[in-house]
């Protein structure tokens, strides 16, 4: 069996579980993409999922901003727990690689093997200083996470191919952006070729890694401000349309509850 859960998506801290478990062993692998929620934070929604830190096996860290790699640190120091993260992302962190027994380089395109689960991470283009996404599977099913990517590239999108189930960055909708607050610094970079998928481009890229076999699309990373859920969905839903693929939204307070591939 292979699942995963959202722990809570968006800019105020991002933590995403992926269970497996093969149908010939009692033991479950349990990796945590992302570590961005406080510590306390981040305890609690586990224990809302029947779960302990200390049941992690390992951590991957998609990129060095703080909404993602807040607390691993924290984390690695009291439990132990291996963390995966690019040399371009360590040498941001706040402790050097050397100061943090147990953490691990990933590479662009170099599979690591976590228990039953086997992970392939992959460059994006996001403002961080070397940004992997990935995917993850138990041998029969495949996950695909996608949370800070500028826009949809076809690498990225010949990475998600084949995939059972999708996390997708549905950020901003471009017209809520331009007349929301923000400084226009920041609209820039949001909007930017390194900045955060609007609706559209989430959907141009659901549609290019469409397929039969494709059960489920949870829309996260919503902006708070520049985006609705009810937006974001219809844009998925309108390359959907009819099809099997059932849909879901991550949000920043509760995440979403277990997504189960069959």
């Amino acid at each position: 069996m292979l699942r995963f859960t959202s722990l809570g998506s968006g800019s105020s801290g991002n933590a995403t579980l992926v269970e497996a478990q093969p149908r010939d062993s009692a033991r479950t692998t349990r990796l945590l993409v992302d570590c961005g929620l406080p510590p306390r934070q981040l305890a609690t929604r586990l224990a809302s999922r029947g779960l302990l830190l200390a049941d992690i096996d390992a951590v991957f860290i998609t990129h060095e901003h703080s909404d993602h790699i807040g607390s691993v640190l924290a984390v690695q120091r009291r439990h132990g727990t291996a963390v995966w993260a690019s040399a371009g992302t360590w040498s941001r962190a706040t402790a050097k690689l050397d100061e943090a027994p147990g953490c691990q380089l990933a590479r662009d395109g170099e599979a690591i093997v976590v228990g039953s689960i086997t992970v392939l991470p992959f460059a994006v283009p996001h403002d961080a200083a070397e940004p992997l996404q990935l995917t993850c599977s138990d041998g029969l099913r495949r996950i695909g996470i996608l949370t800070d990517i500028g826009e949809p590239t076809d690498a990225v999108a010949r990475a998600l191919q084949g995939c059972d189930a999708l996390l997708l960055e549905t950020n901003h909708d471009p017209a809520l952006l331009a007349a929301g607050s923000y400084p226009a610094w920041l609209k820039r970079r949001i909007g930017g070729h390194r900045g955060h998928l609007s609706n559209a481009q989430s959907a141009a890229l659901l549609d290019a890694c469409l397929h039969d076999g494709l059960r489920h699309v949870v829309a996260a990373h919503l902006s708070q401000h520049n985006n609705r859920p009810e937006l974001a969905l219809a844009s998925l839903r309108a390359v959907i349309g009819a099809g099997p693929t059932q849909l879901g939204v991550a949000d920043a307070a509760t995440g979403c509850a277990w997504v189960e591939i069959d």
